[in-house]
């Protein structure tokens, strides 16, 4: 059995210390974190996250003002509108409403959704257009009215597939 003496105890090394210049680096880059945090949340947007706060929970919509639902539909020779969003056509709504800009800026995109839609439902009736509507739901003290209004926002024809109506 050996006894403590044998073995020198382990001397525990000085713990590393910042230096003053180290210390400078690291609160200066405190104060900028600090500083965009600041800036963004008075400032910024959900496109400035992390720095800036998602608007949809940090802010509260008037309980009385419309909300608005986008959605595509197809449009039959017979005027019957046909659902293109969800499991249709394989995008999902929220995929979609991020593409409203674009959608606008290129509305001969709104054929490929109906080319998908038709490679899907093969028996479906054929679409001659497409069109992006919202839709603005009525609210009273945060309940629906049952009032809403529809709005086309972009239409192809797909005749002709330029974006004119």
């Amino acid at each position: 059995m050996q006894s403590s003496l044998d073995h020198p105890p382990a001397i525990e090394p000085e713990p590393l210390r910042l230096t003053p210049a180290g210390r400078r680096r690291r609160l200066s880059a405190v104060l900028i974190v600090l500083a965009l945090l600041l800036a963004g949340t008075v400032w910024g947007d959900d496109d400035a996250f992390p720095f800036g706060p998602f608007r949809m929970y940090s802010t509260r919509n008037d309980p009385n003002a419309p909300v608005i639902s986008t959605r595509a539909v197809g449009v039959t020779a017979a005027g019957e509108e046909i659902k293109l969003s969800g499991g249709q056509v394989g995008l999902r709504r929220a995929e979609f409403e991020g593409q409203i800009q674009r959608l606008r800026e290129h509305p001969e995109l709104l054929g490929l959704l109906a080319d998908a839609f038709a490679d899907d439902n093969p028996g479906a009736p054929e679409l001659v257009a497409v069109q992006m509507v919202h839709r603005k739901f009525e609210l009273s003290d945060g309940r629906p009215t049952g009032g809403y209004t529809d709005t086309v926002v972009v239409h192809l024809d797909l005749d002709d597939e330029d974006g004119n109506p």
